[in-house]
C-alpha cells in the first residue's frame, strides 16, 4: 500500500512573494506618492493606494502581505523622499558615494511602517477585513512614525490634501486625522463585493469628499478680522547656496546681501526684519558689531535671525532676537532636533572616533534647548518660533499660551531643488491650518512664504532668488482650533477603537484564514 502525504497548498507556497508581485507593490506604492507636493495629483495617490490595497489583501499566504505592503512602502517613500541623496551631494568628492545608501536605507527602514499595516491585514480572516485591516494600519502607521525614535511625519497620507479645500478639515482632525480619511476612502470600495455595491460604496466616498471639499472652500471665504494693530514684517533670503554658504572667501558676499536688503527703502514702518537659519557665519558672542551695523541698515527695526551660540561646550542652532540697539533681547534654542543631521545618538562617544553630526556646524552636534516657546516681541506681537524641521512636527505648536503668529526660519538649501523644499513648506501650510494662526517662513535659498491662518500663500519669493518680502501678518483666527486644543488624541481614539473592532472580528473566525479556505 502505497500512502502518500501532500502538505495543504498554503503550506507549500514560499513565505515571500514572487517578484513580479514585489514589483507591481513597488511601482503602485511609488504611485501613491503623486498626491505629494509638489506634484498634488491627489486622485492618483487614491487609485494608486486602492491598487497597493487589493495586491496586499489577495495575497494568499499572511506573509506575503507583509511583504507586499512594505514593498509598496518602500517605492512609496523612495518616491517622496528621492531628495535625502541632496545633502550627500554638497561634497560630492568626499560624500557623494553615501547618497544611494541613504535612500536605500530610509526608504526600507521607513517602509517597515507599512510592514505594520501589512502585518494587521495579516490577522484579517477574511478579504474584506484584510482590506479595513490595511487601511487602519497604515493611518496607525502615520501616527506611529509622528513620534516613535523622535518622530518622522513628513510625507504622511493626508499631507496630498494640502493645497485644496479639503486640507481645511485639519482644523479638527489634524494631519493623522486626514490620513485615516484618505486611507478608508481608498479602502472603503473594495470591501464590497459586486459591481453595484462597489460602485454604491465608491459614489458615497466622492459624496463625502465632495461635502469636505465644499465646507473647506465655505471656509476659505469666510473673512477673519483684522488685527487691532498691523504688523509689517520683512523676510530676507540671502540665497547662499549650500556649497557655499560655508566657505570663508564667501562670508563677506552673503553677508552683504542681506544688509543691503535689509537697508531697502519701505513703503511702510518696519516692525521686524528675519533673517533665515544660520544667517551668518559667526557665533552669536562674536556678533555684536554686525548687530549693532544691522539696526542701523534696518532703521532701527529689531531683528530676528539665525545663529549659532555656544555655553561653555554645549553649542545650539538658535533665533536670536534684537532690541532697537541691536542687543540681544530674547533667544530660543532649536529643541527638536534632526537625528544624525544636527545629533548623533551616543554623540559623545562616537565624536571620540570621528563620527559627528553630518549638518551641524558648530562642534561634533547641537544640544536640544528647553522647548518651544512664545517670545513677546513688542509691536510684532507674540510670536511661536520654529527653526527648520520643527515645523513637520504639529505636536510641537501646542503651547500654554497662543501665540499671534508663527514664525519659521529654516535654510532649504540642504533639501535640493526638486521636491524636498516644496513638501517643507506644504507642512508649514498645514500647520497654519491645524493651528489657526498666520505662519512666516524666512528660507535662506527659498521658499521664503506669507502664510495665512487657512494655509494660503499670500507672498512667496521662489528657490534660489535673492529677495526680500514686506508683509503685513495675516490675521489669525479669533480662537483656537479644536485640533490645537485637542492634538491627535480624537485621531488615536477613532484608529484604537477600529483596531480593536477588527481584532475582534478576527477572534470571532480564527480558522477562516487567507489560503486555508476553500
Amino acid at each position: 500500500m502505497n500512502l502518500r502525504f501532500r502538505l495543504p497548498a498554503v503550506l507549500r507556497t514560499p513565505l515571500r512573494p514572487g517578484v513580479s508581485q514585489i514589483a507591481a507593490a513597488v511601482a503602485a506604492g511609488a504611485f501613491s506618492a503623486a498626491g505629494q507636493a509638489p506634484v498634488g495629483l491627489w486622485p492618483v495617490t487614491l487609485l494608486a493606494l486602492a491598487a497597493v490595497t487589493v495586491l496586499v489583501s489577495g495575497a494568499t499566504r499572511p506573509s506575503h502581505r507583509v511583504w507586499l505592503a512594505w514593498a509598496a512602502g518602500a517605492g512609496y517613500f523612495a518616491a517622496t523622499l528621492f531628495w535625502i541623496v541632496e545633502p550627500f551631494m554638497v561634497d560630492a568628492a568626499r560624500d557623494g558615494w553615501m547618497a544611494p545608501f541613504a535612500l536605500v536605507f530610509m526608504a526600507g527602514g521607513m517602509a517597515l511602517f507599512w510592514g505594520i499595516a501589512g502585518l494587521v491585514a495579516s490577522w484579517m480572516p477574511s478579504r474584506g477585513l484584510a482590506v479595513l485591516g490595511f487601511a487602519f494600519g497604515l493611518s496607525a502607521s502615520d501616527l506611529l512614525r509622528s513620534y516613535v525614535l523622535t518622530g518622522f511625519p513628513w510625507a504622511l497620507m493626508g499631507h496630498i490634501w494640502i493645497g485644496t479645500p479639503v486640507m481645511q478639515a485639519a482644523a479638527w482632525i489634524g494631519p493623522v486625522g486626514l490620513s485615516i480619511l484618505t486611507c478608508l476612502a481608498a479602502a472603503l470600495p473594495l470591501v464590497m463585493r459586486g459591481t453595484r455595491p462597489r460602485l454604491a460604496t465608491s459614489l458615497g466616498v466622492a459624496a463625502v469628499l465632495g461635502v469636505l471639499w465644499l465646507a473647506g472652500q465655505a471656509r476659505l471665504d469666510q473673512p477673519l478680522p483684522a488685527r487691532p494693530q498691523p504688523i509689517t514684517v520683512r523676510l530676507v533670503q540671502p540665497n547662499a547656496t549650500q556649497s557655499e554658504k560655508w566657505r570663508p572667501e564667501m562670508w563677506d558676499l552673503f553677508l552683504r546681501r542681506q544688509f543691503d536688503l535689509t537697508a531697502e527703502p519701505a513703503a511702510k514702518p518696519l516692525d521686524l526684519v528675519v533673517w533665515p537659519e544660520t544667517a551668518i557665519p559667526w557665533m552669536l558672542d562674536d556678533s555684536g558689531d554686525v548687530l549693532a551695523q544691522v539696526m542701523i541698515a534696518s532703521g532701527g527695526a529689531p531683528l530676528a535671525l539665525g545663529v549659532q551660540r555656544a555655553e561653555g561646550e554645549r553649542y545650539f542652532n538658535s533665533l536670536a532676537v534684537t532690541d532697537a540697539t541691536g542687543r540681544v533681547a530674547q533667544v530660543y534654542d532649536k529643541w527638536h532636533l534632526v537625528p544624525f543631521g544636527e545629533y548623533m545618538p551616543m554623540g559623545d562617544l562616537l565624536a571620540k572616533v570621528g563620527i559627528t553630526a553630518f549638518a551641524a556646524q558648530a562642534g561634533s552636534g547641537y544640544s536640544a534647548g528647553p522647548g518651544p516657546k512664545v517670545l513677546d516681541l513688542g509691536r510684532a506681537g507674540h510670536v511661536l518660533p520654529l527653526i527648520c524641521y520643527e515645523a513637520v512636527f504639529p505636536q510641537d505648536l501646542r503651547t500654554e499660551s497662543r501665540a499671534d503668529w508663527i514664525l519659521q526660519v529654516t535654510n532649504d538649501g540642504w533639501f535640493g531643488n526638486l521636491s524636498g523644499p516644496y513638501q517643507h513648506l506644504a507642512q508649514a501650510r498645514l500647520r497654519a491650518v491645524e493651528q489657526g494662526l498666520p505662519l512666516l517662513r524666512a528660507a535662506n535659498t527659498g521658499v521664503t512664504a506669507v502664510i495665512d491662518a487657512k494655509g494660503r500663500i499670500l507672498q512667496s519669493l521662489p528657490l534660489n532668488t535673492i529677495g526680500r518680502l514686506d508683509a503685513e501678518v495675516p490675521p489669525a483666527t479669533p480662537t483656537a482650533t479644536f485640533y490645537a486644543r485637542t492634538g491627535d488624541w480624537p485621531a488615536t481614539i477613532f484608529l484604537a477603537c477600529g483596531l480593536l473592532s477588527l481584532a475582534w472580528q478576527a477572534r470571532r473566525n480564527p480558522i477562516d484564514r487567507p489560503g486555508l479556505r476553500v
